[in-house]
């Protein structure tokens, strides 16, 4: 899979970031992807004082299997390219729930109503939440906002 060239340079921003120390810097690299290629409720839960699994889970929702699949794709290349191991994944043919493992971070891509019938979100609850910079999401409110300011006068 070839790796675009504007995922690439966000991507190495959000891994490079002062701000985020590793493994978060991945794990907000991570969310990065899922929150552009449009994943829905998106979570990252810092399971450091409580797992030795992982260091930090994500879960999001994709709405459907080819979405998912293109997620977990984009987030293997690009953290393997910032030198990220990975260790393992699951689920990527029924693409329910496609689990990618690096061992710092766990993520969890979930499809349709797979995300209620095992709900991580209440597994995961007593565990700090880390908040996702706005500026992450596509099409965030601004931008839509400006766009219609644009079009005054237009029609």
């Amino acid at each position: 899979m070839a790796i675009s060239e504007y995922v690439l340079t966000e991507v190495s921003k959000v891994v490079q970031n002062p701000g985020f120390e590793f493994p978060l810097n991945h794990a907000m690299a991570a969310a990065w992807i899922v929150a552009n290629f449009k994943g829905e409720n998106l979570k990252i839960f810092d399971l450091r004082k409580s797992s030795a699994l992982c260091d930090y889970s994500i879960i999001a929702t994709a709405q459907n299997a080819t979405q998912a699949r293109a997620m977990v794709d984009e987030i293997s290349a690009n953290l393997k390219n910032v030198g990220a191991s990975l260790v393992s994944y699951e689920g990527y043919e029924s693409a329910d729930w496609i689990l990618l493992d690096t061992g710092d971070i766990i993520v969890h891509v979930f499809n349709g109503t797979a995300r209620d019938v095992y709900d991580l979100d209440m597994i995961f609850v007593k565990n700090p939440q880390v908040k996702i910079p706005e500026e992450f999401y596509f099409g965030k409110p601004t931008d839509v906002a400006t766009e219609k300011a644009d079009l005054k006068g237009y029609f």
